[in-house]
């Protein structure tokens, strides 16, 4: 198993430009299994859980061509459908939270899918119920296999129809969107997630032959088609990687540029940084955060203090609490962190209370930080990384302590962030991986 042994109190200076969106990559490459033709995405990050999954579509028939690191294109003119129902398929798939993108692909193109319970990050309850509800809602039947502890869903053809989520999941919106685009009739959803990977997923499948409206939108309107085509398509930046650099710059940097971040597609992810006191500078379509010796948290107006919760799009997404947290902790100033949607993501502050960090853990999604200004260091550590949120920001959190840390665990940091330890290095940082 891998780790990082991270050297504390290095400052980070210069210009570092963010990887192709993560959570994107993975809903547009499971897109590709809706045409024949060859579908060529760029901007791909060379990340885990991306390689893992375009290693999945290889393995059911997908042809692949790697155009270069970051650009690949996708043909799935002949997929393997018996081995689509196979416990080796079926296995993989229950390592990898990313294959429940696939399932509305295959439903809508195929007629069926097989479904076990997906892998991903420790932080909670991830129901896929939304995801169910949306595929019966256009005519599609489950049916629980116990002995292999898996869904069959199956339909004759889908058809389109009305639908409320009851929750604006991004991955279940994903879902039934790439389910309803071959579907007979108009597909209308209510409450879907608008986030800007949903939209640009809703871009490539309109590129690729779909009819969807209402992009960008909490009400989306699909007018089923026979059959979807070729495209090309870019991804945009992610998002969460670039409030990730906002947060070292904040804590160790001497003055970081961060480029070509697409600020429009950014939401509230700067303000965020900016209430908690740190300087974020729009130029263009860079950010510069200046070198700041301190940094004061806002209150509301009416003096009470600050809280940041986590929301659907367009509010603050909840992949960067937990490196607003760690800024936090030497910020001037106190803050509630409100981690909503997952009742194990916080559970990674008992490791910086350990670092002496001052904060209040009041329940699973609580918790009170005490900033310190700088008075009261964190001191280096070892310690383990639970997801790759948490993960990141013990490593901010390393790279600001006093002396030599520890990380393990680093392959949930390697499924979000590519290399991300040379790249920080390039920066200032030292950061090394070791093989135990």
């Amino acid at each position: 198993m891998e780790s990082f042994i991270i050297e504390g109190g290095r400052q980070l200076n210069g210009t570092i430009t963010p990887q192709g969106a993560k959570n994107e990559a993975l809903q547009v490459i499971c897109a590709t299994l809706l045409t024949s033709d060859a579908v060529r995405i760029s901007n791909i990050p060379d990340i885990l859980d991306v390689n893992n999954l375009i290693m999945l579509l290889t393995d059911i028939g997908v042809k692949v061509t790697k155009n270069s690191r970051h650009d690949y294109t996708f043909k799935a003119d002949e997929l393997n459908l018996e081995y689509l129902d196979s416990y080796e398929f079926v296995r993989k798939c229950a390592s990898l939270r990313g294959s429940v993108l696939m399932i509305g692909p295959l439903l809508g193109r195929y007629g069926k899918a097989t479904v076990a319970k997906p892998g991903g990050d420790k932080i909670g309850r991830r129901r896929l119920d939304t995801h169910f509800l949306g595929f019966k809602k256009l005519g599609a039947r489950l049916i629980y296999n116990e002995e292999r502890d898996v869904y069959q869903i199956g339909t004759s053809r889908l058809k389109g129809n009305y639908m409320l989520l009851d929750e604006a999941s991004v991955t279940g919106t994903a879902n039934i969107i790439m389910a309803a685009v071959m579907a007979k009739g108009v597909t209308t959803i209510y409450n879907a997630a608008c986030e800007p990977y949903i939209q640009q997923l809703c871009h490539l499948l309109n590129a690729m032959g779909a009819n969807i409206s209402g992009i960008g939108s909490n009400l989306v309107t699909i007018v089923g088609v026979d059959g979807l085509h070729g495209a090309e398509h870019r991804l945009l930046p992610d998002m969460i990687e670039v409030g990730s650099f906002i947060g070292m710059a904040a804590m160790v940097g001497t003055g970081v540029r961060i480029k070509d971040v697409s600020l429009k597609d950014l939401g509230l992810i700067p303000d965020a940084f900016r209430r908690l006191g740190v300087k974020v500078k729009a130029e263009g379509d860079d950010l510069f955060i200046p070198y700041q010796k301190h940094y004061v948290v806002e209150s509301f107006i009416d003096g009470t203090i600050m809280t940041l919760a986590d929301a659907p799009w367009p509010g603050l997404t909840p992949d960067l609490l937990s490196v607003l947290l760690v800024v936090a902790t030497q910020a001037r100033g106190s803050v509630l962190i409100h981690q909503k949607m997952f009742e194990s993501r916080l559970f990674f502050v008992d490791k910086l209370i350990d670092m002496r960090a001052q904060i209040i853990l009041c329940d699973p999604h609580r918790a009170v930080v005490v900033g310190q200004d700088h008075r009261i260091k964190l001191r280096a550590g070892r310690m383990t990384s639970p997801d790759i949120r948490a993960g990141i920001a013990l490593l901010i959190a390393a790279m600001s302590a006093s002396g030599v840390s520890r990380i393990e665990n680093i392959a949930q940091i390697d499924r979000g962030y590519e290399d991300i330890e040379g790249r920080l290095n390039k920066l200032g940082a030292k950061i090394r991986r070791v093989d135990d």
